[in-house]
């Protein structure tokens, strides 16, 4: 790290000041965002130009504000603080998507590899946000941690019964769209209570437009990379078919009228790219209600849900094709399927030669017809064990996606959950991809703030043992007190991570038949030490008190020989 005391900072700002400075080339990797901005209001005064040199220099203790630390490494290179300083001077955001080189996409689609920074990544961030947020409301009748999970429960949504409660039911604010038309649902209650029976779905895009002036972006990023993520999907068109981007393609409906007058998309995307972050875009492909008007309520009215029209297929694919020409994004997230007559196919292989590193999720089913896909995911649901295929598990912090009003506290559930959930789906080869649902002024609740600054508490210390990690030979033991063992590898450093979900007492502690040979093993959070010896029940650590604040605790073990890893 490079440290200027008194006299020196001074130097060195006149020296940056004096330019001229070009402006960040776009294949930089991070250069975005405005790194001096401590209000996040979209400018840079002198005195916050200052505060963030100090702050980068070490003469002014580090804070939330105007750091120059672009990756979150807890250091300041040279090349960083040029880099913010010359973002700082010439305006927000001026640095685009990361230059991509032309690469052959193979004539196989899948004999392409996954990209190591997915592999790598471990957490994301969803956000879902759009005119849904106005109402902010839905049912909290059906628990998704049950219905896409447990056969028997009486709502198990992968039956016919499950479809129907889902629909009449639906505990995910984002569908109001289509739940306030269900006469007779709790939703269509609501709304005639709340807006009155004549208030229509379309009467909150001019609510949600009018408060995009005091969203912050910069705050969304900083938020997000403080909470550990490596990479963001932002939801671009949810099913309600508007858009978060000035598309140059005309809504059928609405015109040029159901988009945001605010490019969130561009915004955000150079947000998150000024924090080392990668950015990546939902599109929901398999339903549009400007297209398909609700209600959709039974069996029947799901078979509907996907326009079949061929010029909903080009109208989607150009969505798409516009999106990637303009954002460049890490990962194109679809949701539910593709229209039948799209062209997917070709789709990706034009992706993948604008974004050679790009990821495609797996709802691109077009008439029930697979489709390519690099990986795999699950909707508030975990793999039992470790997947031979990379996959992601996403979901909300509560019981849907977008900001619900209707929910407590008690719906997100304590925040240690989530470290929990993390260690379990990396232990299984799995990302997390957790949402957060923003109040429509784009502010964001406490309790999800709390869940991120938990997970990046925990990260901060333990995150040796989920980044660019691997899966081990099994992803599961338990001690001989009972608390839960998860495994992660690093093949190439030699170490097998044993994540304690759970606090266990001062003193020894045997994980159950953890056979491999260890050569030393450490408290990874400090560092220290600790005695251990092979026995027949398994590996005993013994361990100092350890912090009952009810997270989880990783062991890094030292192999006397190369981990395996699956």
């Amino acid at each position: 790290m490079m440290r200027v005391v008194g006299l020196g900072s001074v130097v060195l700002l006149a020296t940056l000041l004096a330019g001229p400075l070009a402006a960040p080339a776009r294949g930089q990797d991070c250069v975005a965002g405005c790194t001096a901005d401590c209000d996040d209001d979209g400018r840079v005064t002198v005195d916050e130009l200052l505060k963030a040199v100090s702050v980068a220099l070490g003469t002014a203790p580090v804070d939330a504000c105007a750091t120059a630390d672009r990756n979150g490494d807890g250091s300041v290179t040279a090349d960083e603080l040029v880099a913010g300083v010359a973002v700082a001077l010439q305006g927000c955001g001026v640095a685009s998507a990361p230059a991509t080189p032309p690469v052959a996409v193979p004539a196989d689609l899948e004999q392409r590899p996954l990209p190591d920074w997915y592999a790598d990544a471990k957490l994301g961030i969803m956000i879902h946000w759009g005119p849904f947020a106005v109402p902010a409301w839905a049912e909290r009748t059906l628990d998704p941690e049950k219905i896409f999970t447990d056969p028997t429960d009486p709502n198990y949504f992968y039956s016919l019964q499950g479809v129907e409660a889902f629909l009449t039911h639906n505990p995910y604010s984002e569908w109001y769209r289509n739940s306030f038309a269900i006469p007779g649902s709790a939703t269509w209650q609501h709304h005639r209570d709340t807006w009155g029976a004549d208030f229509p779905y379309e009467g909150f895009a001019p609510l949600f437009a009018a408060q995009l002036a005091q969203w912050r972006p910069n705050t969304w990023a900083r938020l997000f990379q403080e909470a550990g993520a490596r990479y963001v999907v932002l939801v671009t068109k949810h099913h309600d078919g508007y858009t978060l981007w000035p598309s140059a393609i005309a809504n059928p409906v609405y015109g040029g009228g159901w988009q945001a007058p605010r490019d969130v998309v561009g915004e955000l995307t150079d947000a998150v790219r000024g924090r080392c972050l990668k950015m990546g875009l939902y599109y929901s492909g398999g339903i549009d209600w400007t297209w398909t008007p609700p209600p959709f309520a039974t069996i029947a009215d799901a078979l509907r849900l996907t326009p079949q029209d061929p010029a909903y297929a080009g109208y989607v694919d150009a969505h798409w094709r516009e999106l990637i020409r303009r954002y460049q994004p890490a990962v194109l997230w679809n949701d539910i399927a593709a229209p039948p007559t799209e062209d997917t196919a070709q789709l990706f292989r034009d992706y993948y030669a604008a974004v050679p590193d790009g990821v495609v999720n797996d709802r691109w089913a077009a008439a029930g017809v697979p489709a390519h896909h690099d990986v795999r995911t699950a909707e508030f649901s975990v793999d039992d064990a470790i997947s031979p295929d990379k996959w992601e598990a996403v979901r909300g912090m509560s019981r849907g996606f977008g900001y619900n009003s209707n929910e407590t506290d008690a719906d997100y559930g304590p925040p240690e959950k989530f470290v929990y959930l993390l260690v379990d789906v990396v232990a299984k080869n799995g990302n997390l991809l957790l949402n957060v649902g923003p109040r429509a002024d784009g502010s964001i609740p406490a309790p999800q703030q709390r869940i991120l600054a938990t997970l990046g508490h925990w990260l901060a210390a333990n995150g040796a043992a989920i980044y660019g990690t691997r899966p081990w030979l099994r992803h599961a033991a338990t001690t001989d007190a009972g608390i839960a063992v998860r495994f992660t590898a690093d093949p190439t450093r030699g170490i097998v991570y044993a994540i304690l979900l759970g606090t266990p007492s001062e003193g020894d502690l045997t994980i159950d038949g953890f056979d491999a040979a260890a050569s030393a093993v450490r408290l990874l959070a400090d560092g220290a030490a600790l005695p251990f010896a092979s026995t027949a029940a398994g590996l005993r650590v013994t361990l100092p008190a350890l912090p009952a604040d009810g997270l989880a605790h990783a062991l890094a073990i030292e192999l006397a020989a190369p981990p395996a890893s699956r």
